[in-house]
């Protein structure tokens, strides 16, 4: 009996060729391959076109009951094993004789192009049987594409057909395809209970390298959020072919490199109900189209039958964004302590408690992917920025234009580090430090005249949860308005551009700072570890470092001097971006 309780229709044979067991099968080294057929056990081969060559290979792999469908038609009967161009392996994980049906799983290489190399990859995961009134997770439908011809896609753990999406060699060098020109569709259920497969939850996640290095400097996660139906609706998981989650984050300083893949150092992330529509983005793949003889062995055969697929790419996502899109929020986070070596973006932190920490505590690492500390996330929770950004005097730093508020907990040693590794995947802990057991300090951030720009911060440098200090622009007499970036229309060279000026600003800034600090008596030598960048984000580190020890420095100079007046001067020198104002000070 075949996939659907039917037998199959067609011709059959079996060959029992020599076999020896294969050296890789269920060791603890990576399985990069599935092992071959086990000694002893038969290789079927069945003709389903009666053409006089085998369009199926049954066999067993570790126990688990394979088949393979020769999509292409070049199976041979001495093949021990199908083709990896474009045919399709179907696994019997429960063993009760069905394929493509509950509890099974799918991998299935589709050669669009027509040069004999597969350039699509689809990996579909059945839920249980007992799981199939859940509309969402477990399961998955994840089609990779081989943007940059690298012929690296999903990584399949070959011993038990497990798709593993966050393994790593070393930090953040992932085997699964996030690395270079590259995207993926992919949801948390199984194809059987989506209204349409042409259509995806993230659709796509968009990989860029302008560099061509191999790495990806910039990605955008695009997200179709499902309506979740009820047991005895047709379809569980409806797509709606609208768009309303959008995060676009970037390696500003481009230090990715052998070693440190994955470095993002800010997101922006636009949500709303209306967000756009994208069933126009039609692309065609007839590949995908299995062989339809094949079509008896699987419960829901739709996802053999696709010749086309929906959604932006990446071209046209822009556009879509920035043009199409109606957003109701932006959200906004930047890496501070530059520990971010996740592959998808810098996590978003919540517009929640500044102090609470842990997941789902209603913190602003509420979300279990965010780092606990080390963060600066801003929100506009209104879209009056419609997402653009601005570079402030008063810290010299990337700000979202139209955020109301914002909060950075400081962790200047990474001590809580949001790398991979962590949270999925039989890795471990969820955090390297799962709870944050020491105070840290927290600088929150305000608007108080929404005119889109941050006016009044405040400080609580000994992490006690009372602002200690209160900076008002509007009391210092300075002006928060500043030059508005348009976000549409950077490039990422103009990017790498912005973060280049605001930490070669921000160093020139310092070594200012130092010079009216020397002048004013103080010994600056004390700060020589920070005296010496040698990188843009060491610059950028550094320079915002040096500047806020030596402007308290000077104020408590001016305090213990009883010089007032100094006190306010250097309030302004500082929160101005002015320093060169202190030069001349008497």
């Amino acid at each position: 009996m075949q996939g659907n309780g039917q037998e199959s229709k067609g011709t059959s044979n079996s060959n029992r060729a020599k076999q020896y067991m294969y050296w890789n099968s269920n060791k603890p080294l990576n399985p990069y391959r599935p092992p071959f057929p086990e000694p002893g056990n038969s290789v079927e081969y069945i003709d389903l076109d009666k053409d006089g060559d085998p369009d199926i290979l049954k066999t067993t792999i570790n126990s688990f009951p394979v088949q393979w469908i020769d999509d292409d038609d070049d199976m041979k009967e001495s093949d021990l094993e199908g083709d990896i161009d474009s045919d399709c392996l179907m696994v019997d994980r429960n063993k009760d004789g069905n394929y493509g049906s509950y509890s099974d799983v799918i991998v299935d290489w589709a050669d669009n192009d027509d040069d004999n190399v597969a350039d699509m990859q689809i990996y579909a995961e059945y839920v249980g049987e007992q799981e199939k009134d859940t509309p969402w997770g477990p399961g998955h439908l994840m089609i990779n594409m081989d943007m940059d011809k690298d012929d690296i896609m999903n990584y399949i753990d070959w011993n038990n057909f497990n798709l593993r999406g966050w393994i790593h060699d070393g930090r953040a060098d992932f085997y699964e395809d996030y690395l270079g020109q590259s995207l993926f569709l992919k949801i948390h259920t199984s194809p059987e209970k989506m209204n349409d497969l042409r259509l995806n939850w993230e659709n796509p996640f968009l990989f860029y390298d302008p560099d061509n290095d191999g790495l990806t400097e910039y990605a955008i996660r695009v997200i179709d959020n499902p309506v979740r139906g009820k047991p005895g609706d047709k379809y569980l998981t409806r797509l709606t072919g609208n768009v309303s989650w959008i995060s676009m984050s970037y390696d500003l300083d481009n230090d990715n490199a052998p070693g440190n893949e994955f470095d993002f150092d800010m997101t922006v992330n636009f949500r709303g109900k209306t967000g756009f529509n994208y069933m126009d983005q039609v692309h065609s793949f007839p590949a995908m189209r299995g062989l339809p003889e094949s079509d008896q062995y699987f419960m829901d055969p739709r996802v053999r039958q696709l010749t086309e697929l929906i959604y932006p790419n990446h071209k046209s996502i822009h556009n879509l964004v920035f043009e199409r899109g109606k957003w109701d929020e932006v959200y906004f986070v930047y890496d501070e302590d530059d520990d971010c070596e996740r592959w998808e973006r810098v996590e978003l932190c919540d517009p929640k408690d500044p102090y609470i920490t842990g997941k789902r505590k209603g913190g602003l690492d509420n979300n279990p992917q965010t780092d606990a500390v080390g963060d600066r996330g801003e929100w506009d929770l209104d879209n009056s920025g419609k997402g653009n950004l601005y570079v402030s005097k008063f810290d010299g730093k990337i700000h979202l234009y139209g955020a109301e508020s914002g909060y950075w907990r400081v962790d200047q040693n990474a001590c809580y580090y949001q790398g991979m590794g962590g949270l999925y995947d039989g890795y471990g802990p969820e955090r390297l430090s799962v709870d944050v057991v020491n105070p840290f300090p927290v600088i929150k951030y305000m608007d108080t005249d929404n005119n889109g720009f941050i006016d009044r911060m405040e400080y609580d440098l000994d992490g006690d949860k009372n602002f200690e200090q209160i900076v008002s622009l509007k009391e210092l007499g300075i002006d928060d308005n500043c030059p508005v970036i348009k976000t549409e229309s950077l490039s990422y060279d103009d990017f790498t551009s912005l973060k280049s000026k605001v930490a070669n600003d921000m160093w020139q800034q310092a070594t200012i700072a130092m010079k009216v600090a020397s002048k004013a008596g103080l010994n600056v030598k004390w700060y020589a570890m920070l005296m010496h960048p040698k990188s843009i984000r060491q610059k950028y580190h550094m320079g915002f470092w040096l500047q806020f020890y030596l402007f308290n420095d000077l104020l408590d100079l001016a305090r213990r001097t009883n010089k007032k007046e100094w006190e306010i001067d250097i309030a302004k020198a500082y929160y101005n971006s002015n320093w060169d104002k202190l030069l001349d000070y008497k």
